[in-house]
């Protein structure tokens, strides 16, 4: 049975207005369930993440600060969010999310968190939106625990994943891969161990032939034994912040051949959903509908 991590605490208030689409974690179950995609029973609901575990890709001062919410002012307007308790526990339930989801995807090949992604948060910082890195961690909690011994991330989504390449700059049992963005947030970017930034306006060719020109070699060269997939959708034409130009059908020829490859070197994948900004909230909760498609297909769900 494909698994998915969801919490009703993954729907945060936020201000009206605000560009951070917080409504796509409610949209999407609710999207799935309504086109018969899943379940009910596919759900399951994380817990709190501990101190510990958090602190295993976070800086414990750091993490502590979080916990306490006596984080510094100004890494909190670098956050985006104002720093409350529920958006704290957000954040440790949606990292907890991840990790139960890689345990799954080893039992199953696949499985998902609704929300998660948040590839921002670096070692000891919080940035756009993200205030811990849960596939860091969870990738983290997979080695101590001699459940993977070679990780490969894979980060589509437009805005490079600093925080992740900050975390694993020195760690040779995870590789971090990332397309993205040139001239698109972080403005500061951070060294992945293969970043392919892109120009402003790409198509779907363009794109599709540099993820085949290279994904397929990193398996070979990586020989990973797990990967973590950060699938955003704001690779979209539609989207306000992500400056590319691919369609819905480019946008979901990405993510096939992704999992195409996973299936093809028989590695299990953690999917997290990632960046979306489009307009109208609708063409965010599709495109990320899509890749639960795919993965039911592709794995005979």
């Amino acid at each position: 049975m494909l698994k998915i991590a969801f919490h009703p605490e993954y729907v945060h208030p936020v201000r009206a207005g605000h560009r951070f689409p917080m409504e796509k974690y409610e949209l999407i179950p609710l999207q799935l369930l309504h086109e018969g995609v899943v379940k009910a029973e596919n759900f399951f609901e994380p817990l709190l993440v501990s101190f510990e575990i958090a602190c295993l890709a976070h800086d414990p001062d750091y993490v502590q600060t979080l916990f306490d919410l006596t984080l510094d002012p100004k890494m909190v307007r670098r956050i985006g969010f104002p720093l409350t308790r529920s958006l704290v526990d957000r954040e440790r339930y949606l990292v907890d999310g991840t990790i139960k989801s890689a345990l799954y995807a080893q039992q199953n090949g696949i499985s998902f968190n609704i929300a998660g992604g948040t590839h921002h948060a670096g070692y000891d910082f919080g940035e756009g939106f993200c205030l811990l890195n849960d596939q860091a961690v969870a990738a983290r909690y997979l080695l101590k625990n001699k459940l993977a011994k070679k990780i490969l991330i894979i980060d589509l989504d437009v805005h490079q994943g600093n925080g992740t390449a900050h975390i694993f700059q020195d760690d040779q049992d995870v590789f971090t891969f990332s397309i993205h963005g040139d001239k698109n947030f972080p403005f500061i970017k951070e060294n992945s161990d293969l970043d392919l930034p892109v120009s402003d306006g790409i198509t779907d060719d363009v794109y599709l032939q540099l993820l085949s020109k290279h994904l397929p070699n990193l398996f070979n060269k990586v020989k990973p034994d797990f990967v973590f997939y950060q699938a955003g959708v704001d690779i979209l034409a539609t989207d306000k912040l992500g400056k590319l130009k691919l369609s819905p059908a480019g946008c979901r020829l990405r993510d096939e051949f992704v999992l195409l490859n996973c299936l093809q070197y028989q590695v299990p994948v953690q999917v997290c959903m990632g960046g979306g900004y489009s307009l109208h909230i609708k063409d965010i909760v599709n495109a990320h509908c899509e890749t639960f498609k795919i993965a039911v297909d592709l794995y005979n769900f």
